[in-house]
């Protein structure tokens, strides 16, 4: 196999993977983002671990870029609380006010973790506040808030972007004690080997790291914008379901991981029927009323909802993933999934958001070539 990492790639993505390589480089005059780092690896090989464009300020786009990940990084908070669960230190299916009691208010009192891992937990929208507030008033106005007028807990599904993540993240810290974002980078992305990997950047990893924080940009106007996420303000906020950045060879080894049963190297983060729990169809054919299409998730994971209309369904994972695809899908931006019965981990993520339709079409286009690419589900 053709490897390529460290400077920019964009001969390499070309000759490598060269039908990705075409939707990255069409993305590019189109303004949709400056560049895309991408990594690809196929039945435990890898395929390609690199980057194509620009950082938007003139320097190459490089595998070695610290991107964010938004919602993308969500399944790694998802496997801190099914560890925790294997551990016997917290039941999924038990209400959330067994371990937030003054959670457990306005209608909110039969919600459990269960219910906020499959979000179908139907919390009010109500605004976090965050990166501005600190960690404990984000928790404060959550539990504040009533649960969604009419809504029964598990009978309507609608995705939530932060709220009940920030409540997943109070469970681990008061059972263990830790911040969330430490719990998650210290038992699960130092044993992995992601060691760029964040869900709150320290302030002296910031300064070391300078320009490698990634940019991120809004496409407004036909322009692409520069956003504040790479400030500290932002990256040094733990957020649990939106916050997480680093390279994507680091978001492909957490899904390596998971393809192998949960152990990379002798380091093992879940057992296989945690695993297999995780990645299992536990919310079926139901509409998400965030992204009004029929969506199947497992446990903090979207699982392949093809058959719910495959060039419609929002961050998918292409026409050609097979049903026990899994993954997760960052705002506008970056999707990390694994393929097991192809044996692919794929992660890419873009620097540049242009809204929900053109992101969703870019990504699809996206996926296809890889499998296109590798000749896995469509003709090369």
């Amino acid at each position: 196999m053709n490897v390529t990492s460290g400077s920019d790639s964009s001969e390499e993505l070309r000759q490598v993977l060269p039908r990705a390589y075409a939707v990255i480089d069409r993305g590019i005059h189109k303004r949709l983002h400056h560049g895309v780092q991408l990594y690809v690896s196929h039945q435990g090989e890898v395929v390609f671990d690199g980057a194509a464009g620009t950082d938007g300020a003139g320097r190459p786009l490089t595998s070695d870029t610290v991107m964010l990940w938004l919602s993308s990084g969500k399944p790694l908070t998802a496997v801190m609380v099914l560890q925790f669960h294997e551990r016997g230190l917290l039941d999924l299916h038990a209400p959330v006010g067994r371990y937030i009691p003054e959670f457990a208010t306005k209608g909110k009192e039969q919600i459990t973790i269960w219910h906020l891992l499959t979000h179908t937990a139907g919390l009010e929208p109500v605004a976090s506040g965050w990166p501005r507030l600190e960690w404990d008033e984000i928790l404060e106005r959550i539990n504040r808030a009533p649960l969604q007028e009419g809504w029964v807990p598990g009978e309507r599904a609608a995705y939530d972007p932060s709220r009940g993540w920030f409540v997943l993240g109070e469970i681990l810290r008061r059972i263990d004690s830790r911040p969330a974002d430490r719990i998650v980078r210290e038992d699960l992305c130092e044993p992995l080997g992601m060691h760029d990997s964040w869900m709150a950047v320290p302030r002296q990893v910031y300064s070391i790291y300078g320009p490698r924080i990634a940019r991120t940009y809004s496409l407004r106007d036909d322009r692409l914008e520069e956003t504040h996420s790479h400030t500290l303000e932002v990256a040094g906020s733990a957020s649990p379901g939106g916050n997480f950045r680093g390279p994507a060879r680091e978001l492909g080894y957490f899904y390596e991981t998971l393809l192998a049963g949960g152990e990379r190297e002798g380091r093992r983060i879940l057992q296989p029927e945690i695993v297999a729990l995780m990645t299992e169809r536990h919310r079926r054919d139901m509409v998400d009323e965030t992204f009004r299409h029929k969506v199947d998730f497992g446990l903090g994971v979207m699982i392949d909802s093809n058959h719910h209309g495959a060039k419609t369904v929002p961050y998918g994972y292409g026409l050609h993933s097979s049903p026990r695809t899994f993954g997760h899908g960052g705002a506008q931006s970056s999707i990390g999934f694994c393929d097991p019965d192809n044996e692919l981990v794929v992660v890419a993520i873009a620097n540049g958001c242009p809204g929900e339709p053109k992101h969703n079409r870019r990504f699809r286009e996206l996926n296809t070539a890889i499998y296109e690419d590798l000749s896995l589900g469509g003709e090369a």
